[in-house]
């Protein structure tokens, strides 16, 4: 892993069942369920996972930002215009916040310590 780089996506689903055997039968990923909302994958170039919603999907996808020390990266998007939309939160593997960049796009940043 490395400081500023794309490290995995997410994606929005309405089916986390039905989202698995797609990519399971067209694609050959692999699964790894994390409760009821939230399956990781892997075998797909970058790994990722799907996050259920029950809401309407409009821009599906998350990039995700791989940083080693969250409140300094945190400190320098907020500096240059960013606006944090989730802040630092624990999930299992690691920490992570979520923030707009200046035009809107929403993007993530997490650290496994």
């Amino acid at each position: 892993m490395e400081n500023n780089h794309i490290n995995y996506i997410e994606l929005y689903a309405n089916n986390l069942e039905s989202i698995k055997s797609f990519y399971q039968k067209c694609f050959n990923w692999e699964f790894t369920d994390y409760g009821p909302d939230y399956i990781a994958f892997k075998n797909s170039g970058l790994e990722g996972g799907f996050e259920y919603t029950d809401s309407k999907i409009i821009n599906g996808s998350l990039v995700v930002l791989y940083h080693a020390n969250l409140l300094e990266i945190k400190a320098k998007i907020e500096a240059a215009g960013g606006t944090i939309t989730k802040d630092v939160f624990m999930f299992p593997g690691g920490s992570r916040f979520q923030f707009l960049d200046p035009s809107g796009n929403e993007l993530a940043v997490w650290c496994s310590n």
